[in-house]
């Protein structure tokens, strides 16, 4: 069902979770385990990402090209690697927005079904 209104995955689009990250990583670079925490507190507690998840999801955005990495080299800190939207990757978050508005378009009609016709029940 989310894939039909576009929350899954989409070759040209990317998918909801790779917009997340992009969008993320697009106003401050970051390593792994921080963007996890990122990512899990923008979702609110629904559906939180695991750790091996987020490191495939990564690995998967930097072969394609949507991300580009180096390792942090500052000698006080553990080895880690900082992630960074390539520009194929702030491409594909610009067309994003497209895609973001149809989303909300019809999340929003589907609000107005629920207040309509259900609002009694919201508030049992």
């Amino acid at each position: 069902m989310l894939s039909m209104l576009g929350f899954g995955r989409s070759r040209r689009g990317g998918s909801w979770v790779q917009l997340l990250i992009l969008r993320i990583l697009y106003l401050t670079p970051m390593h792994g385990y921080r963007l996890l925490g990122e990512v899990n507190r923008l979702m609110a507690g629904r559906r939180p990402m695991k750790t091996g998840s987020l490191y495939t999801i990564l690995r998967r955005m930097e072969k394609a090209g949507l991300l580009e990495s180096e390792w942090d080299e500052e000698p006080s800190k553990l080895e880690r690697r900082i992630y960074r939207p390539s520009k194929e990757g702030v491409e594909m978050l610009k067309n994003g927005r497209k895609r973001m508005e149809e989303q909300k378009r019809v999340l929003d009609e589907m609000m107005t079904f629920y207040n309509e016709h259900f609002r009694e029940d919201l508030n049992s």
